[in-house]
């Protein structure tokens, strides 16, 4: 089961007072991730493109974004503002900011459903997105690691705002059980690779 992530993305990216407690679906007790440092700069630090690899090589759970993000939409209403989404093999993390960015609504989207939410967090702060910032191609996004590092696993990936927009995260698992955080660009580009 991922669990990497569990109390970093309420820690880094944004933050809920009492977090972890107030969350009561079970399948949100893992699955956040995301790397606290930002590009530092457009150029990527290593080539986003390779012959060897196939877009049938990305991970099912990346297209889960958009789907996730268009459910709550659907379920919201249009023009939401989000903290951060997470995916991975099991499901998806949505979570939706609420009155004016001081509170959350965490979301779980599960074998294409939106679960019920998770109880309102209160405390929230931090960057937003929304569902127009994420504009990936989930063919490509994972391209740049895959050919850099073909033997490593990508585990997730994870939007959140960045003042301008939104960041993409891939949580990288290697074949010896290093972890990283890979801040990429919506075609693949690798912008930041940090060691968690």
């Amino acid at each position: 089961m991922w669990s990497r992530g569990t109390m970093r993305c309420g820690e880094r990216r944004w933050s809920v007072v009492g977090a972890a407690a107030a969350v009561s679906l079970a399948v949100l007790a893992s699955g956040c991730g995301g790397s606290s440092d930002a590009p530092d700069s457009t150029e990527p630090v290593v080539s986003a493109t390779s012959p060897a690899v196939e877009a049938s090589d990305t991970p099912g759970f990346v297209s889960d974004v958009a789907a996730a993000l268009d459910a709550v939409e659907l379920e919201l209403g249009e023009e939401q503002e989000f903290f951060e989404v997470t995916a991975n093999d099991q499901f998806t993390n949505i979570f939706v900011a609420v009155d004016e960015g001081t509170a959350a609504v965490a979301y779980a989207y599960v074998d294409g459903e939106l679960q019920p939410p998770a109880p309102k967090q209160t405390g929230a702060e931090g960057l937003t997105f929304d569902r127009d910032d994420v504009d990936f191609d989930p063919d490509l996004v994972t391209s740049g690691v895959r050919a850099d590092l073909p033997e490593s696993d990508v585990d997730a990936i994870s939007i959140y705002g960045d003042g301008v927009g939104a960041t993409y995260v891939l949580a990288v698992t290697s074949p010896s059980g290093g972890f990283l955080d890979v801040v990429v660009g919506p075609d693949g580009q690798v912008f930041s690779v940090d060691p968690v």
